[in-house]
């Protein structure tokens, strides 16, 4: 009898254990899951794409990229608060995480013919506390038996759409914290530079065209290397610093533009060697074919960021008074990233009465960032028509 007992204690437990553990499983499938991050690793051969989640997931692939390009992976139960997005490396051109119903969804844009090889979720371990869904992408076969072309590529759909990434575009409020910047009459020019970047940030976003990045949104100090940094964490399309400028002639007034100087090219060369900040693209680690590719890479940018400085002069225009020569060039560190288009705007002198009331005038103020938030419309526009060409 007391054995019997001790059979049905038992079985009860185990049904009750069983229940609670289905009731836990039922509970975990119904919880959203967040995405941490996207991560990319690989080459032209073969690229992986980790999502890094907070739970574990049951993922859908949709399209393995092989008829049109396009990977596309459904996330039950993934939440996304907002879509993100990012460029790619290797087959991946460029990757999107939208909401839609039922969870999200991942779009992987591919550089050239390849497809999904294999996909899984590893859970946490050896250190790593989250789960990571693991998606790589392997590159087509050139040709098939006694060099025929594959089947496969004759019968390939029309290549879909690219992906409707915005434009990253990050802002820079020049100086912060502890470090004032010039000083006029009526304050620090941090603080000018700081409302200037926040209004041209509602400005852009208000478009719906851009994802923008801000290096600082309060006052606080931010190293000069660090904001490149910013900019290149987020593949940016254009960087742009604010700034206010000040003189020991109180009449002298007006913006101006800056991009890199020639002079400025071979310290950029020797500010990314230190930081290892430039990809090194060469697969067969020769330093000549290397250094070609950061000239080219060099040249590209700084001939993107001239176009849009003479937009942005163009734009302000009217809107501001301008220095007589208003497109200049420097050395200055935001502008060293070989890989991003950028530009510093002193938008006037704190040293000049007038042009520190304009810029300490919010609507003046949001008038100039509304011309500038007009220049970038403009670039990234031009950029479109040219490639459509």
């Amino acid at each position: 009898m007391g054995r019997s007992r001790g059979r049905i204690a038992a079985a009860c437990a185990a049904a009750l254990a069983a229940g609670l553990a289905v009731v836990a499983v039922g509970h975990a499938a119904t919880e959203s899951v967040d995405i941490m991050q996207v991560r990319m690793g690989g080459d032209a051969a073969e690229t992986r794409t980790v999502l890094d989640l907070d739970g574990a997931v049951s993922a859908k692939l949709v399209s393995d990229g092989s008829t049109d390009g396009r990977v596309v992976v459904m996330l039950p139960n993934v939440a996304v608060e907002r879509a993100r997005q990012g460029a790619g490396r290797g087959l991946v051109k460029a990757w999107l995480v939208d909401q839609v119903k039922g969870g999200a969804r991942l779009q992987i844009e591919l550089a050239g013919d390849a497809k999904v090889k294999r996909r899984f979720l590893l859970p946490p371990a050896d250190g790593i506390a989250n789960y990571r869904y693991v998606i790589d992408v392997a590159a087509a076969p050139k040709a098939g038996k006694a060099g025929q072309p594959e089947i496969r590529g004759q019968l390939r759909a029309e290549k879909a759409p690219p992906l409707p990434l915005k434009k990253v575009v990050v802002v820079d409020a020049g100086h912060g914290g502890k470090d004032v910047g010039a000083q006029g009459a009526k304050g620090f020019e941090k603080d000018v530079n700081l409302a200037a970047a926040l209004s041209l940030a509602d400005q852009l976003r208000a478009t719906g065209r851009y994802k923008v990045v801000l290096t600082r949104s309060t006052d606080v100090y931010i190293p000069l290397e660090d904001r490149v940094r910013v900019a290149q964490r987020a593949g940016a399309d254009l960087f742009i610093s604010l700034h206010s400028d000040s003189a020991a002639e109180p009449d002298l007034k007006g913006a101006s533009v800056y991009t890199l100087s020639d002079q400025a090219s071979q310290r950029a060369a020797r500010f990314v060697d230190r930081d290892d900040w430039f990809m090194k693209a060469s697969l067969t680690g020769d330093q000549g074919v290397r250094d070609i590719l950061f000239d080219l890479t060099q040249r590209a940018t700084r001939n993107r960021s001239a176009i849009f400085a003479q937009t942005l002069v163009s734009d302000i225009e009217g809107v501001a008074p301008l220095l007589r020569r208003s497109h200049r060039d420097a050395g200055f560190m935001v502008l060293l990233a070989p890989d991003v288009p950028a530009v510093l705007l002193e938008m006037g002198f704190v040293s000049n009465p007038d042009d520190e009331a304009r810029l300490r005038d919010a609507a003046a103020r949001d008038q100039l960032m509304g011309a500038v938030a007009k220049a970038i419309d403009e670039h990234f526009d031009d950029q479109m028509k040219v490639a459509a060409r």
